[in-house]
């Protein structure tokens, strides 16, 4: 059954119709409402993400722990150059598998062209379910971008064929649960203990959303303000 609602190799190649230098090999995809718009990373890039993740809060909620919950050392400019051509890599291989697991965005405001943050697709299943995060700059916060990505993001997986998109947030982290439900996901339930951060136990809380349930929720209305890093 999942095999029959994969995107076919026509909806990857159409991704990148209009954008320069893409192709089928190398798709770049595009997203925006324009409030904020979503793009591929670029290296050019590097500095405003190894800035971003010197943020406390997004080295603890988004940043890779060790199994003690001790977060790895903030990147580099090299560091972040080589997290953003692995995003380069998997955009190329979403021409290929025609699943988009690894491939990540940078968003941006719509108007003024700043970089304000990063979301994107942690893996997308045998059984087509996508997993996906997001984070925001502490300078960007407050102004809505999280939600209005978060939705662009969803919206694009379904219409890729996602049978359903979940997000796994710890439970501290308000600030993000309130994004996603404003962006229509549903509370199924916390995995208590589930996660580490510094030596302590915490919980996850799960969240998901269903193509025709979300639709129904209204995606298309605009994001309140808030702050997720």
């Amino acid at each position: 059954m999942s095999r029959d609602i994969r995107p076919t190799r026509r909806a990857v190649t159409e991704s990148s119709v209009g954008v320069p230098g893409a192709d089928a090999a190398n798709p770049v995809v595009t997203l925006s409402d324009n409030v904020v718009t979503l793009r591929p990373w670029s290296r050019d890039d590097a500095g405003f993400m190894a800035g971003a993740y010197a943020d406390p809060a997004i080295r603890r909620y988004n940043g890779v722990l060790d199994r003690l919950g001790r977060p790895a050392p903030p990147l580099s400019i090299m560091d972040a150059e080589a997290v953003i051509d692995e995003f380069a890599l998997n955009w190329r291989a979403f021409a290929t598998t025609e699943t988009p697991s690894g491939v990540a965005f940078a968003i941006m405001d719509a108007r003024s062209g700043d970089l304000v943050g990063c979301c994107g697709v942690d893996d997308w299943s045998k059984a087509d379910v996508a997993q996906v995060g997001y984070w925001i700059a502490a300078s960007a916060r407050g102004r809505g971008y999280a939600t209005r990505a978060l939705i662009l993001l969803t919206r694009w997986l379904f219409e890729l064929g996602a049978a359903r998109v979940v997000l796994t947030i710890v439970a501290e982290n308000k600030a993000s649960v309130a994004v996603a439900r404003r962006a229509g996901f549903v509370y199924e339930g916390t995995m208590r203990s589930h996660g580490v951060w510094q030596g302590r136990r915490c919980d996850v809380m799960w969240f998901a959303a269903l193509p025709l349930e979300w639709t129904r929720r209204g995606p298309d209305e605009p994001g309140r303000r808030e702050d997720a890093p």
